[in-house]
This record gives structure tokens, C-alpha cells and sequence, in this order.
């Protein structure tokens, strides 16, 4: 038998003809060139004598002519050199039957189910380099993937991922492949992994693993890895868009992971205001309406000024303006709010004193605001979950960013406890704290 260098068997899966040397090397060949050419394979008089022959029809895309040599080399292959001979050829002549029909007819469909016998000997021959396996299986698990076997493809994906394979979709094609045959919560474990790879690189994960991550477990009822994605998207794209969108799929879109009420949804418009995410006349005025019916004129007014004077709200708006009105005049009645901090320092309980600082917080007064909500707690027979995230809300625009996270921690309770973690994650994601000036 004669030897047949390993080298270019590498390129076996290139999108055409392998590069596979097939002539037996010269007898005199010296170590040196016999190490530079790499292992030896050892093929058959028959199979050596028409090999080249069959490689060379490949190479001219003479489908006719390389059928009937690579069948007579499968016939005749006998040992296991032959036998990785014999299916990288079957490989190399069926990619070259797909590459030549797609080029004559372009919107024809490709039956690629016939790389699939191929692969598979390739993957099980014994002389099929270590370095090469990997290859195999990935594309075997690329076809199992367009063939939509999705449990299929994640087992070749990850047998060539342990055969060193590496190609940088590799991890997110096997994420997105558990996701699909039923392994929702492996699926985004392993994304978390690559994003997490990629931040240890140096690199920043494209927006769509966020989006793809959140949408999948929302799709799944999965709430807390739903919020959880929502978080990591938060802190690795900290943008007034992004915080407005995580928001409003938070707790407003028809299929939100959180389920809040009117006043929790008013902490949620603080959030979107603090994060500078309102970015339009309605959410401007749906978030004054809200704050004027809870009884709360002076963050309604504050809302509307600043919606008017960053032009987000138009000036020919006339719901602004008879809102801003009903606002003004409430504040004008209600007098000093000197007088309501009297009577709540005088008070059984502290409701009045969380009133009292909810006015203060609309105002922008943040120290009277974070002073009569700590009262309101120490007198009792307030919700300690909703004064907690008040006074959290107060410290983090104060700029106390310690005080508000000792303040949102303590809230204990959903959707209140979910509301306070997207709070401490605006602290921790690096927005200023008073990114929107006290009124």
C-alpha cells in the first residue's frame, strides 16, 4: 500500500472541493518533509489508482464523471484509511452536486439530508484526524438544525464543542437550539454564558441576546428569568430608549411579566422620569393624570412644566393645559404644606406623614420628602412596602445612593419588591441620580 499525506484534509468541509492531496509522496522524502507534511495515510493500490481521478472531477465540477470513481472507491475501500477517503470524497462530490443544482436554479429547494450518510462516517471513521471531528459534528448538527431535529442539533453541537470546535456563534446557535426542543431554562443559561464570555473579552453582547432572552421567557411564563434578563439588558444598555421599553414590557404591555396596580405604575413613570425615558406627550400626561388623581397636584404640575419645556409636550396641547390648570388651583387650595407636616408630626399613625411626603416628593423636596417618610414608618399603620419604596425613590434623587438601596431592600412584597429591584438597578447601572431637577 502507499502513503497518503494528512495534509489539507482540513479543508474537507469547505463550501466546495477538499483539498486532500491524493498522490503518493516521493520515497526519498526526508523526516523533515515527511514531519511538514503531517501523519500519512495508507491507501490501497485500488483506491490510490483512481483517488486523484475522482478528486480532480470534483474539483471541475464533472458530476458525471466523479459518480462512477467515487462509487468504485467505496467498493473497493478496505481498510480504514480508505474508508476516510471513500466519505470525504462522497462528501466533497455531494456539496459539489448541491453548489452546481443552486447555481442553476437559485430559488430551487436543496435536499442537503444527503450530507448526512457522509458526515456520519466521517465522524465515525477511525482515521479521521482529532483535529477534524469537530468539524464533522458541527455540521451534522447544522443539518439537524435546518431539518428542524433541534434535540438532534444540540447533541452534535455540543459533542463538537467538546471536540474543540470553535466558531463565534457556536454557543448561541446551541443556546437558541435548547430554547427550541424544549430546554427553555438551559437555553438562556447557556446565553447567559456567552454574553458573559464576551464581556470577559472585552466585547458587548448585541442587544438582541437581551431582547431574544426576555421575549423567549415571557413567552414561557418564566417571570423571574423574564426579570432577570430585563435587568442585565438595563445595565449593559443604560439608554432612555432602552429604559423605557424595559418598562413598559415590566409592567404595562398586555403580556407584562408584573401585574401592578394604578399607584405602583406611578413608581414605575417616577422610574421612567429618573431614567429619562419619557420620551413622548403621552407618556408626559398619562404619568400628571395619574399623579393628580392619587391626589398628588404638585408632582402632576412638576411633570407637565417639564414635559412643556423640554418640548416633549406640545405647546398647543390643551389637555396639558387644563390638566396643568386643575393642578395649580388644586395646590393653590390645598395651602402650605407646612401645615400638613404639622398635623402629621401631631398624628396617631404616620398615613398623614406619607402623604405629606408624597407632596414633598412631587415638589422635588427631597430631604422634607425622605424626613416625614422615615416618620411615617416609625409612627406605624402605614404599608411599610410602599412608604419603603417612597423613601428609596426619595434617597436615590437626593443622590444617597447607599440610603436608597438599604430602603429599596427592605421592600419585601410583589410586585413592590420587583418595582424596588428596577430602582436599585438604575443606581447600580451608573445614571446620575438627579438626572431630572427637583421642581
Amino acid at each position: 500500500m502507499k502513503t497518503l499525506s494528512k495534509l489539507a484534509l482540513a479543508a474537507v468541509l469547505a463550501t466546495g472541493v477538499s483539498g486532500i492531496a491524493l498522490t503518493a509522496p516521493a520515497a526519498a522524502k526526508d523526516k523533515k518533509e515527511q514531519a511538514a507534511q503531517g501523519p500519512q495515510f495508507k491507501l490501497s493500490k485500488p483506491v490510490l489508482a483512481v483517488a486523484g481521478q475522482a478528486q480532480t472531477a470534483i474539483q471541475q465540477r464533472n458530476v458525471a464523471a466523479a459518480e462512477p470513481l467515487v462509487a468504485q472507491i467505496e467498493a473497493a475501500a478496505t481498510t480504514d484509511d480508505d474508508k476516510y477517503i471513500a466519505a470525504a470524497l462522497r462528501y466533497d462530490l455531494e456539496n459539489t452536486k448541491l453548489v452546481v443544482a443552486q447555481q442553476a436554479n437559485p430559488n430551487a429547494p436543496l435536499d442537503e439530508t444527503v450530507l448526512a450518510k457522509p458526515l456520519d462516517a466521517l465522524i465515525a471513521a477511525k482515521s479521521t484526524p482529532a483535529a477534524d471531528r469537530g468539524k464533522y459534528l458541527f455540521r451534522r448538527g447544522a443539518l439537524a438544525a435546518n431539518g428542524g431535529q433541534a434535540q438532534v442539533a444540540v447533541q452534535y453541537f455540543t459533542q463538537a464543542k467538546a471536540a474543540g470546535y470553535t466558531s463565534p456563534d457556536l454557543d448561541l446557535q446551541l443556546a437558541k437550539l435548547k430554547v427550541q426542543s424544549g430546554d427553555v431554562a438551559g437555553g438562556l443559561t447557556d446565553l447567559s454564558s456567552v454574553i458573559d464570555a464576551q464581556k470577559a473579552a472585552g466585547q458587548t453582547p448585541p442587544e438582541a441576546y437581551y431582547r431574544y432572552a426576555i421575549a423567549t421567557a415571557n413567552a414561557k411564563g418564566m417571570r423571574a428569568q423574564t426579570v432577570d434578563w430585563m435587568k442585565k439588558y438595563l445595565v449593559a444598555y443604560p439608554t432612555p430608549k432602552v429604559w423605557r421599553d424595559v418598562i413598559l414590557q415590566y409592567a404595562f404591555a398586555q403580556n407584562a411579566p408584573v401585574k401592578a396596580d394604578k399607584l405602583q405604575q406611578i413608581d414605575l413613570f417616577r422610574l421612567m422620569r429618573a431614567s429619562n425615558s419619557l420620551v413622548d406627550q403621552a407618556a408626559y400626561e398619562e404619568y400628571a393624570q395619574a399623579v393628580y388623581d392619587r391626589g398628588n397636584p404638585y408632582e402632576s404640575a412638576a411633570v407637565l412644566k417639564e414635559g412643556m419645556a423640554s418640548g416633549k409636550i406640545p405647546a398647543t396641547s390643551t389637555f396639558s393645559k387644563r390638566l396643568l390648570g386643575d393642578a395649580n388651583t388644586a395646590i393653590k387650595n390645598e395651602g402650605s404644606l407646612a401645615t400638613s407636616e404639622k398635623q402629621a408630626a401631631a398624628s396617631k399613625d404616620g398615613k398623614l406623614s406619607a402623604q405629606t411626603a408624597d407632596a414633598y416628593l412631587g415638589q422635588g423636596n427631597y430631604a422634607k420628602a425622605i424626613e416625614l417618610y422615615r416618620q411615617a414608618l416609625s409612627k406605624g399603620g402605614v404599608d411599610k412596602d410602599e412608604v419603603n419604596t417612597h423613601l428609596g425613590i426619595a434617597l436615590a434623587r437626593s443622590g444617597d445612593k447607599a440610603g436608597a438601596q438599604t430602603a429599596f431592600s427592605a421592600v419585601t412584597t410583589e410586585p413592590r419588591a420587583g418595582i424596588a429591584s428596577l430602582w436599585t438597578t438604575w443606581l447600580q447601572a451608573g445614571t446620575s441620580a438627579a438626572a431630572t431637577p427637583a421642581a
